[in-house]
């Protein structure tokens, strides 16, 4: 799995063979969410109120560098790292 980031518990991952719309996996203890990075709308999964408030706290502080990673995941070119929400 690709982290490209990790904070409080939380997980970060972007993967080379995703589809549209831009997109991030989001992993905390036993819940995985996939979040749209422009709307921080969840696509698929769940995350506990807590967690999703704090990835979108830090999606959106991290929008730039976060399409950026999508963009070179589709060249499949290696992802940065993206520092945690702090």
């Amino acid at each position: 799995m690709p982290i490209i980031s990790r904070f409080f518990g939380i997980l970060i991952a972007i993967y080379w063979n995703d589809h549209a719309p831009p997109h991030f996996h989001a992993k905390y203890g036993g819940e995985e969410a996939v979040i749209e990075i422009e709307s921080g709308k969840i696509i698929k999964g769940s995350l506990s109120k807590r967690a999703l408030g704090l990835v979108n706290a830090w999606r959106k502080i991290h929008l730039s560098e976060l399409m950026d990673d999508w963009d070179r995941a589709r060249k499949r070119s290696p992802l940065r790292c993206i520092p945690p929400l702090e």
